[in-house]
């Protein structure tokens, strides 16, 4: 299959390119810069210019695919501005691809986050959040996964809070970035609150599986770890750092604050017993023992 994919150079992009290729697929790769292209072209990968916010190049890699993977967004959270305008921009680049694969029957595997239950681990029947700073992303998800009606073999990949890689990436790769410009290994509240994670390259499988087997109109959980406490987390950035860990307020987390404080396990029952997938890698707490002072 040859597979259109936005966002191939990121941490997690970069893993699926690769796990597409390994197993016989050919990838078209969007870039937006000379460093992006070099990135993907030595990956093996076919380019495409362009960056999400370029309707036309989105149309375009969709024409010459059999299938679109889109993982790309603007991770910019400094400001609710900020998230505004990248919610925005994903949205608009979700439905432009949607609307090229309409009546083709090819595949369209987009990303969203794994959703909040009260009191339990969320699973793949729980709707995604349509509220608060990116609600949008899952209003734009569900708007693909209702293409199954249209002749779209959409299917969602919800990523957990931290997406890992020789310990850099997600919430846990946010709390170290922010440990080492404050001096503090800091966590909300009493930390006891649950993150879930994945390895980079377990979820990289996924995407391949949602990708060639999923039913339109379906959603997966890529949840290896069901929920790490961010108070554990914290701990193995500031011993690793060589910082003090503690309570840090609400606020010291910007737009994000409020995510970061919920308790928010999930469970990928149902993906492991429907797909066959199945997470070998590295833990998020054994996997940020990689970080360097």
């Amino acid at each position: 299959m040859r597979v259109f994919i936005t966002g191939g150079t990121g941490l997690i992009g970069s893993a699926v390119v690769a796990e597409l290729l390994t197993h016989g697929h050919t990838v078209l790769a969007l870039t937006r810069s000379d460093a992006s292209e070099r990135v993907a072209s030595a990956a093996g990968a076919d380019t495409l210019r362009g960056g999400l916010a370029d309707l036309d190049a989105l149309r375009a890699g969709a024409a010459q695919a059999d299938g679109v993977i889109h993982l790309a967004f603007a991770n910019d959270f400094s400001s609710a501005e900020a998230v505004a305008r990248a919610v925005a921009e994903e949205s608009a680049a979700i439905a432009a691809l949607g609307e090229a694969l309409i009546g083709s029957d090819r595949p369209f595997v987009t990303v969203s986050g794994t959703p909040w239950a009260a009191g339990r681990a969320s699973t793949e029947a729980d709707p995604v959040p349509t509220d608060g700073p990116v609600g949008g992303r899952g209003r734009a998800v569900n708007g693909a996964l209702a293409l199954a009606d249209r002749g779209v073999r959409s299917a969602a990949v919800r990523l957990p809070r931290t997406v890992h890689n020789e310990g850099q990436g997600g919430f846990a790769g946010l709390l170290t970035d922010i440990a080492r410009r404050n001096g503090v290994s800091g966590y909300p509240g009493d930390g006891s609150q649950r993150w879930p994670a994945v390895h980079a390259l377990d979820a990289a499988v996924l995407f391949r599986l949602a990708l060639e087997s999923a039913a339109p109109g379906t959603a997966w959980h890529a949840v290896a770890d069901e929920g790490d406490a961010v108070r554990d987390i914290a701990t193995v950035i500031g011993r690793r750092l060589g910082l003090p860990v503690e309570a840090v307020a609400e606020e010291t987390y910007g737009p994000l604050g409020p995510i970061f404080a919920m308790d928010q396990p999930a469970s990928s029952t149902h993906t492991r017993e429907s797909l066959g997938w199945k997470p070998v890698h590295p833990s998020l707490l054994q996997d940020l023992e990689n970080i360097q002072r």
